[in-house]
Formats: C-alpha cells, sequence, structure tokens
C-alpha cells in the first residue's frame, strides 16, 4: 500500500462553508463580508490603502546611497590560495584569476578578486590578479615571486 492508495478519513475531506447560500447557512445574505463598502464589492485588492491616511511606505524616509559604479570585489588570501591549490591542484607557478573563474571556485558574478597578506604563500611564483593589498605584493615579490594587476 502507498501513501496515495490510503482512504481519507472524515476529518481530512472536511467540505468547504458555502458563503451567501442563504441565512440558514450560517454565512448567508451578505457573505461574512458585512454591509455595503469597497470591500463587499468583487475584484477589489487595496494593499497598502490605510483609509485616506498616509500610506506607511510613504511616511518613512528612504535611507543610503546606492552607488551605480560600485566595483564588486571578493577577497583571497595565501592560505586560501595554498587550500586551492592542493585541493584542485593547480600549478603553483601560475595562477590566473581566470583559472579560479572557469573551474567555478569563485563565481564571477560576485565581483573581481583582490589577494590580501593572511597567511604565508608557499611556492607562489607567478600571480595574475585583478587587485592585491601593497603587503600581499610585498611578500610575494619578497620570495622571488611576480605579481600582475589585471585592474587598476
Amino acid at each position: 500500500m502507498k501513501i496515495n492508495e490510503l482512504k481519507s478519513t472524515l476529518i481530512s475531506s472536511k467540505k468547504t462553508k458555502r458563503r451567501g447560500r442563504g441565512s440558514g447557512s450560517g454565512l448567508g445574505k451578505t457573505a461574512g463580508r458585512g454591509v455595503k463598502g469597497q470591500k463587499s464589492r468583487s475584484g477589489v485588492s487595496i494593499n497598502g490603502f490605510e483609509g485616506g491616511q498616509m500610506p506607511i511606505y510613504r511616511r518613512l524616509p528612504k535611507r543610503g546611497f546606492n552607488n551605480p559604479f560600485k566595483t564588486k570585489t571578493q577577497s583571497i588570501n595565501f592560505t586560501m590560495i595554498n587550500n586551492i591549490i592542493k585541493k584542485y591542484n593547480l600549478d603553483p607557478t601560475q595562477i590566473k584569476e581566470d583559472e579560479l573563474f572557469n573551474k567555478k571556485i569563485f563565481k564571477r558574478s560576485k565581483g573581481s578578486l583582490k589577494l590580501l597578506s593572511v597567511g604565508k604563500p608557499d611556492n607562489i611564483t607567478n600571480l595574475e590578479i585583478s587587485f592585491a593589498s601593497k603587503k600581499a605584493i610585498e611578500l610575494i615579490e619578497k620570495l622571488g615571486g611576480k605579481i600582475k594587476l589585471t585592474k587598476k
């Protein structure tokens, strides 16, 4: 026996009360809508209407500012890069931002990558990335590596 083959009990198949079908039904005449007025008519939906008073969405002020020219960035650091190299078997001598996006390690829609100096780099020699902090650039160059910034 399957769930869809079970017969329903009387409780689960309770019939809805038919509105506007005579005074004996308990919901006759005005069918529970009260008397007259806009809400008693059919086809009326007045969302946000507060009876002539200024609605709350117009009373409250707009706050903040959304900059349309804002550049989205995702932060990445040396510990993350070390883990990514181990997990995805990447070549530590050549790491490119496009490669990280193509292998779906990071989402391109969330913005370009910025390298921050958290942790210590292992064997990273050549890196191509959009942005990097000054300390991160110093760390890579101190190890004898090169970093190429694609955006400024």
